[in-house]
């Protein structure tokens, strides 16, 4: 995976709108390494701001949507999908990112050019279930298209037994 170095090339401030005019204060890897976090600061107005780098690949993979369909990947829309499903839930931006981030590195690993939406949010779910099991419920019933009352019961019974099965094992390993 190359990163283009861009140590030196200015940016435009976003406050005084002035080019050319920033140095680069601090870089860092950022995301497992897939991207570069770098801290400016605007000589024009004295103004500091981070700018992100990143590898340009989402834009050679493209998801195949279950109308047949196919759009490039955006790991945007895993995220706009997961803080509808942690709406009000005690999951941080944080830990939504690193989600977001593992499933983009699975996807990448896999894929070369092409993902089916399925599988994606298959992926978004398994790493879901383990973070927040009422944020995963709900991204379940979009992900799974539930229809009937039903299947929300069906689904947090089988949460509910993994995770008594999950707790039986702990208490078996240190009781």
């Amino acid at each position: 995976m190359l990163l283009c170095s861009t140590v030196g090339t200015s940016m435009r401030c976003p406050f005084c709108k002035v080019t050319d005019k920033d140095k680069v204060i601090d870089s860092r890897l950022t995301e497992s390494g897939a991207a570069i976090r770098r801290r400016r600061e605007c000589q024009a107005c004295g103004r500091r701001f981070t700018t992100k780098e990143r590898v340009d690949e989402e834009a050679r993979i493209f998801v195949a949507k279950k109308d047949g369909s196919r759009v490039p990947f955006d790991r945007g829309k895993i995220l706009a999908g997961l803080e509808k499903a942690c709406y009000k839930r005690r999951v941080t931006v944080d830990e939504l990112n690193a989600l977001a981030a593992h499933v983009e590195e699975e996807i990448l690993a896999e894929f070369d050019r092409e993902v089916p939406s399925q599988l994606i949010g298959a992926y978004v779910a398994r790493r879901l279930r383990e973070l927040d099991k009422v944020a995963y419920v709900r991204y379940a019933s979009v992900y799974r298209d539930f229809q009937e009352p039903d299947e929300f019961i069906e689904e947090v019974i089988e949460l509910k037994e993994v995770s008594e099965r999950d707790t039986d094992g702990q208490q078996q390993l240190f009781g």
